[in-house]
């Protein structure tokens, strides 16, 4: 293994001068639970162990209370290599977190049927944490996979600032759904049973539980997902959050192989580039790409130009192998989505848009 990133090295070490005081503090292990997801013969448990006091997240299922403000999320400390023992199912499985105390374990042969199950997480000392596992049949050939910022939340923010914005500042009531994307996603699942959703955002995993709430609130399907963690890595400063983002997808279609997936995403950063490059590696894995159109100002604000600076490539929209939907709410791209989905007749090299 190379050798690690010298901001990863000083990360690590401020971290465990972190931990020892707050030992000596009496804080403890305590784990953090993230949706996770997975088939009926293994599932992915996902998870952060920190040191809190105990009453601070306060019960079993190991989430933050709701009118907590998101900035003290990132006053925690994560716990290196911390112990965990996941049982999920029939299954039982020892685990140890990473070096920013992130739990991330594939369970085999768990024995669940199709639906949301709760893997029990175990710390030593006693500290016992259920996360939620969403398990998708074999015979599933529907998914949604859907960006969060300026997709289902509206930030109004430069990029550069909407983490810290929305992580520091704000609480979580104070965020608005971007109009008709819940209802879009709740329609596309009840026409498609038993299907998953899979939210995938470049945001930090502290902002999960106050993500979470938002969603619960705002009546969006509830859905594994899937962020990144802030900081130096064991190879630079900062991480690729495109390159997040194609992993991701890359790692559901080894997961859920069975699974098309409609892509959510906005014109405001990379989703259309990263969308379209995943079609044309497979074009049997997307149903249809669907993208959100940010107004002159919402552009100007995510990256400083009234225009998206993003495109599918140089070559032409009608080259994408998929029906690509542009509009620029919820409702406008179910209306389009109406047409690309229920077998009518649009050639799979038609751009819908409106």
């Amino acid at each position: 293994m190379a050798k690690p990133h010298a901001a990863a090295v000083l990360e690590d070490r401020w971290n465990a001068v972190k931990a020892a005081v707050l030992r000596r503090r009496r804080y403890h292990p305590q784990a953090i639970a993230f949706p996770g997801y997975g088939s009926v013969g293994r599932a992915r448990v996902l998870a952060r162990v920190v040191l809190t006091k105990r009453a601070a997240y306060g019960n079993r299922r190991g989430t933050a209370a709701d009118d907590r403000r998101g900035w003290r999320a990132f006053l925690t400390t994560p716990v290196m290599g911390a112990q965990v023992l996941i049982t999920l199912g029939d299954a039982r499985v020892a685990a140890r977190t990473d070096r920013s105390g992130l739990l991330d374990v594939t369970v085999a042969d768990h024995g669940l049927a199709p639906g949301w199950h709760q893997a029990l997480l175990e710390l030593p000392g006693g500290a016992v944490t259920e996360a939620p596992v969403l398990v998708v049949a074999d015979d599933a050939r529907f998914g949604i996979v859907s960006d969060i910022d300026d997709t289902v939340i509206k930030t109004m923010l430069p990029r550069p600032l909407i983490a810290a914005w929305n992580t520091f500042v704000r609480h979580q009531g104070a965020r608005s759904a971007i109009p008709g994307m819940a209802r879009l996603y709740r329609d596309l699942l009840g026409a498609h049973p038993g299907a998953p959703v899979v939210y995938v955002s470049t945001g930090a995993w502290n902002t999960v539980p106050t993500l979470t709430a938002f969603l619960e609130a705002n009546r969006y399907p509830s859905g594994p997902l899937l962020m990144t963690d802030w900081g130096p890595t064991n190879t630079g400063w900062f991480r690729s959050g495109q390159d997040h983002k194609r992993a991701c997808l890359r790692r559901l279609t080894t997961e859920l192989p069975g699974i098309a997936w409609v892509l959510v995403g906005d014109d405001g950063q990379h989703d259309p580039t990263i969308y379209s490059e995943f079609a044309d590696q497979d074009p049997t894995r997307v149903r249809a790409i669907a993208i959100r159109r940010l107004t002159a100002t919402e552009q100007m604000l995510s990256h400083f130009t009234p225009l998206p600076n993003d495109d599918p490539g140089p070559r032409s929209r009608e080259q994408i192998p998929v029906p690509v939907c542009r509009a620029s709410d919820g409702y406008g791209l179910a209306r389009l989505l109406r047409v690309a989905l229920d077998g009518s007749p649009v050639p799979d090299d038609v751009v819908v848009e409106t």
